[in-house]
């Protein structure tokens, strides 16, 4: 499935979630499918972009956002990323789902008094936090890109120029 339908979907998903342990296990949704379309990206995107898109699938810490115990059992939406159309339109859209996360994990931080969830909302805005940081730099390098397409990609460090 392609990425922004999938992203479509997860801000549906976050939207449609009534209690704090399916905003978390949607927070982990959406950064498995953030980790999913950076190793996309860093296999098949634009030259200048695969060197942050590796950092953006490296986000979940190690051991990736699958593995998070709050996901429920209805399967992971990452699994079904066939495809991302167009880069910038797609790291936009997933720029606005991770921010929407961040909010909504925010509110479940302040209004749980059990520190377990307590700790697994920070530790999943801190993920969110570090995928956004990860797109805008993307977002910043087709910026670039567009200002002078002639710039040359800097392969010393499989990415394009300073960003």
């Amino acid at each position: 499935m392609e990425a922004e339908r999938l992203i479509a979907s997860g801000r549906h998903a976050l939207a449609e979630s009534r209690t704090a342990l399916d905003i978390v296990a949607e927070a982990w949704q959406a950064q498995a499918l953030a980790e999913a379309i950076g190793s996309h990206l860093a296999l098949a995107g634009p030259l200048e972009l695969r060197g942050e898109a590796r950092g953006l699938s490296e986000t979940g810490g190690g051991r990736g956002a699958v593995d998070h115990p709050a996901l429920r059992t209805g399967g992971l939406r990452a699994a079904q990323l066939t495809t991302v159309g167009d880069a910038r339109t797609a790291l936009t859209a997933l720029g606005a789902l991770l921010g929407e996360v961040g909010i909504a994990l925010v509110g479940v931080a302040c209004a749980t008094d059990d520190e377990g969830l307590y700790w697994q909302s920070i530790e999943a805005i801190d993920a969110a936090d570090e995928a956004g940081d990860h797109v805008r730099a993307m977002l910043r390098r087709l910026a670039l890109r567009d200002r002078d397409p002639h710039r040359p990609p800097d392969t010393a460090r499989g990415r394009a120029g300073p960003g």
